[in-house]
């Protein structure tokens, strides 16, 4: 990773120390993707089994760059006990449900080309869909959602179709990824919006320490 700046460099040993001094055997932990460079299944067993060793319980989405995710239930056979996935679809831990999916690029983004790219965001919003279904159903009326996408749900600070849809929701908190450089970081939509509370997590964006995310917001 230090080929991206001199700040990654060492970042497992950043992540592992702060989150020893972070994080107990019982605090719940999203990772909003991009999790491992790993191109096949198989490959990523280690990078798994260290995420494992470390605290907590461990609640995955997919990011853009994990090409070894394959079918949800192939990833689940795989996964080690602390861990837990979200394909378009809801997992209870504790009293919090999560729910997610990977996003995509929205139209108007700078890349986004139609020819390829509106029929995945047309699939990853029918994905969040259901997750978001999913959840409302484990819910209960009574646990909050919290939702893991990879992409961020607004553009330019407006919210695209994937926020709409949080918030159609009722959803209380969503965490994204995605966004790995110091001016995105300083126009990524977080905090309260309406009714959800929005929060960026990548790794670079946060120091490679855990945030706390409170039950209040």
């Amino acid at each position: 990773m230090d080929v991206f700046g001199a700040h990654w460099r060492n970042h497992a040993a950043t992540i592992a120390k702060a989150w020893h001094e972070s994080v107990a055997a019982d605090d719940l932990v999203l990772i909003a993707g991009d999790i491992s460079w790993a191109m096949h299944l198989n490959d990523v067993r280690a990078d798994l089994a260290w995420i494992e060793a470390l605290p907590g319980k461990k609640v995955l989405c997919k990011g853009n760059h994990d090409y070894w995710w394959s079918s949800k239930n192939k990833v689940r056979a795989i996964l080690p006990p602390s861990l837990q996935i979200v394909d378009c679809d809801a997992v209870v831990v504790d009293q919090i449900v999560v729910c997610g999916t990977r996003g995509w690029a929205v139209p108007g983004d700078r890349d986004f080309d139609k020819t390829t790219d509106q029929r995945i965001y047309e699939r990853e919003l029918g994905r969040l869909e259901r997750a978001l279904a999913g959840a409302q159903v484990l819910a209960e009326e009574v646990r909050p959602i919290y939702v893991l996408l990879h992409f961020p749900p607004f553009r330019d600070g407006q919210p695209t179709e994937f926020a709409k849809r949080i918030a159609a929701a009722h959803a209380h908190t969503c965490v994204y990824g995605h966004l790995h450089q110091a001016e995105q970081w300083a126009n990524a939509t977080t905090g309260q919006v309406e009714t959800v509370f929005y929060q960026l997590t990548a790794c670079d964006a946060l120091g490679f320490k855990p945030l706390l995310l409170t039950d209040n917001p």
